[in-house]
């Protein structure tokens, strides 16, 4: 086990190995979410971190040459205490508790303690702030800057405005027209769809598909099915 002032200090490549593996994009390390003693935590099994540290991930070269090494740094990480050995509970699976034997064990989970860089957070931070100095300071800003930000919320209004009336036209138009036809008429039926901006308004409409389209029916033989029953008994006559 390190002793206590290495557990305040880290070695560097240490660090370098914690952060590769917090990283998903880097690593390929999935995390799952958790709690572990009142606090949400991200955590992952012993396994997937070895299979990270021994198989590089888009043709590089992987950060450990054998399955021996990557169980070394993970142990490292341990008594380091960057992450911590973990069992789920049977009845909640995202329940976490600290597992007494804090070694390496593929078939058990280890929670991340170490949080990465803090860098985004202290940025993000610094631009909360700007953002809200900036709000209070409206009154002082320059006349330019104040008809230019007046201009621009009231165009974001209007878009937005225009959203919810796109909306709700085509909802109206769908309802009359499921109550007129069997099918209902979309407009822009791409509108809240998981594409992109310009995706969302294309088509300009569609008609709904109806749901029993994709289903076969049971009772009517195929075609090519009723030709080889027809050769057969022709045969048998």
């Amino acid at each position: 086990m390190a002793d206590a002032s290495a557990i305040r200090s880290p070695p560097k490549e240490l660090l370098g190995f914690a952060s590769y593996l917090h990283s998903p994009s880097k690593s390929g390390l999935r995390a799952r979410e958790g709690v572990l003693n009142g606090r949400r935590v991200q955590y992952f099994k012993g396994k997937s971190a070895l299979n990270a540290l021994t198989k590089g991930e888009d043709g590089k070269k992987p950060r450990c040459a054998s399955r021996e090494e990557a169980v070394d740094w993970v142990q490292e990480l341990i008594d380091f205490q960057l992450i911590v050995r973990c069992d789920r509970d049977a009845q909640a699976g995202s329940m976490l508790r600290i597992n007494p034997m804090q070694n390496v064990d593929e078939d058990t989970y280890y929670a991340w303690l170490y949080e990465g860089s803090q860098l985004m957070v202290i940025l993000g931070g610094i631009g909360v702030v700007a953002v809200v100095l900036a709000g209070v300071m409206f009154p002082l800003w320059p006349s330019v800057l104040r008809n230019g930000t007046w201009y621009l919320s009231m165009v974001a209004l209007g878009l937005l405005g225009l959203l919810f009336a796109i909306a709700i036209v085509r909802l109206i138009v769908y309802i009359i027209t499921v109550i007129a036809y069997p099918q209902g008429l979309w407009i822009f039926p791409n509108l809240f769809e998981d594409v992109g901006f310009f995706e969302s308004f294309v088509p300009l409409h569609a008609w709904e598909a109806p749901k029993n389209a994709s289903k076969p029916t049971a009772t009517q033989p195929s075609t090519a099915d009723s030709a080889d029953a027809g050769a057969e008994q022709k045969k048998d006559e």
